[in-house]
């Protein structure tokens, strides 16, 4: 008999897993290498197409600013595999499970806080990246406007709002898992959809006036000229508000939010700041397009498919013994429990499944620099002519956004199209 066919179920897991942690990595680390080098290399001059609009030395500053965030990301992703597997094969969420199961026995009690303690070391683990990224980065090109008494108050707050919704949705997760028999991912599936509509509804009137205040935009020709915009495109909104991103960031941007009655426009008040009205315009009916095109419909429905996918799926992990143990758990059968714990699979699922959707990033983000595609054509149907080319050019600049990605990093992780491939676009329509 050969070693491979020695080879346990658990131990082929243990080995899949490793080589898959290896490949996202190597693949994240590799292609984070491309783009500082490339941005690098086109560093020193503004590209032809674009030189009568973008002095060099913003032009550099973009290029800074994005090595800089990459490098900060090349970190990020080291360390997230470090703790993947330290919470894995090196016994930390068994000693958890362990811990708790001496501490409150088995049930629903503990499985929640094998969950709640988990996803709180994690983001304590991960805060000293947010704190660099802030007080570091973004401070050292202009963009942090924040004060580290806020930004320990939004830390207090997430944690706090994350607590309110997540202790009872964990819970609720959790009985379905335990109660609803074979069939709990498919209820499970179902309560994560619907959570997802809430918050979709809820979000811009309860949950983002915790962190930011919005106001409504004040009457003027900025306001005349976005409702005539929204009427002309027949968007249903139940207000224009300017939101204070400046206590916070420099960064300049719109969007809309919300479902049902609760839809809304919001502005960033450096956007304004940036923008001119006609300008400002034009995004917004970049915003409009996605509305048109239907793409939050799409995501949702995308969403639905892939989640759906994944419970069932988990669904039939959660049964298999070699799961646990080839990630260095004891499933809590082997300590006298009839069944394995829910909470140790919806872990275990959590820190494998982000590996696997890296090797699918180029597929999702594809799709969605496509639907950007889509609602710039929108925009300049609906908004004055160069209006949108004018309004890009000045948020690429303001934001440091580069205008030199490497081309392969772009495809892998770039949600929106690179600012030169965009406003390339924009001149040929």
């Amino acid at each position: 008999m050969n070693s491979s066919a020695s080879l346990s179920a658990s131990d082929l897991w243990s080995l899949f897993f490793c080589g898959l942690l290896a490949a996202s990595f190597i693949l994240q680390q590799w292609l984070a290498a491309r783009q500082i080098r490339h941005v690098a290399a086109h560093r020193s001059s503004v590209p032809p197409a674009f030189a009568a609009q973008v002095p060099l030395d913003a032009h550099q500053r973009a290029a800074d600013y994005t090595i800089a965030k990459t490098r900060l990301g090349m970190l990020e992703t080291a360390w997230s595999m470090a703790l993947a597997l330290g919470w894995t094969l090196l016994g930390g969420l068994e000693q958890l499970n362990l811990a708790l199961l001496r501490a409150v026995g088995a049930g629903l009690l503990q499985e929640l806080l094998v969950l709640t303690a988990f996803v709180t070391i994690n983001v304590i683990l991960e805060l000293p990246f947010a704190l660099y990224k802030t007080f570091g980065i973004e401070s050292r090109f202009g963009f942090n406007g924040t004060s580290p008494r806020l930004w320990l108050a939004d830390v207090a707050r997430s944690a706090l709002v994350s607590a309110l919704i997540g202790l009872p949705v964990a819970l609720g997760f959790l009985w379905l898992m335990r109660e609803t028999g074979r069939s709990w991912w498919l209820w499970t599936w179902a309560g994560w959809m619907s959570l997802n509509l809430l918050l979709l509804w809820a979000y811009p009137v309860l949950i983002a006036p915790l962190f930011n205040r919005f106001l409504p935009l004040p009457d003027g020709p900025l306001k005349q000229g976005l409702e005539r915009l929204l009427q002309r495109c027949g968007y249903q909104a139940s207000g224009l508000f300017v939101m204070d991103s400046s206590r916070r960031s420099g960064h300049g941007n719109a969007y809309f939010t919300g479902f049902g009655r609760t839809k809304r426009v919001v502005l960033y008040d450096t956007l304004l700041q940036q923008l001119e009205p006609e300008e400002v315009e034009a995004v917004i009916a970049h915003e409009l397009g996605h509305n048109a095109h239907h793409h939050i419909l799409q995501r949702l429905a995308l969403l639905a498919v892939l989640s759906f996918g994944g419970f069932a799926l988990l669904g039939w992990l959660i049964k298999q013994t070699w799961f646990y143990t080839g990630l260095g758990v004891t499933p809590n059968i082997a300590w006298g429990i009839d069944a394995p714990s829910n909470a140790l699979a919806l872990t275990l699922f959590i820190l494998v499944l982000p590996h696997v959707t890296t090797l699918l990033a180029p597929v999702l983000s594809g799709w969605s620099r496509r639907q950007e595609f889509e609602a710039d054509a929108f925009a300049t149907k609906c908004a004055p002519t160069g209006a949108l080319e004018r309004a890009l050019l000045k948020l690429f600049r303001d934001n440091a956004s580069t205008l030199t990605p490497d081309p392969l990093y772009a495809r892998f992780f770039y949600s929106h199209p690179p600012a030169s491939e965009r406003l390339m676009r924009l001149r040929a329509e």
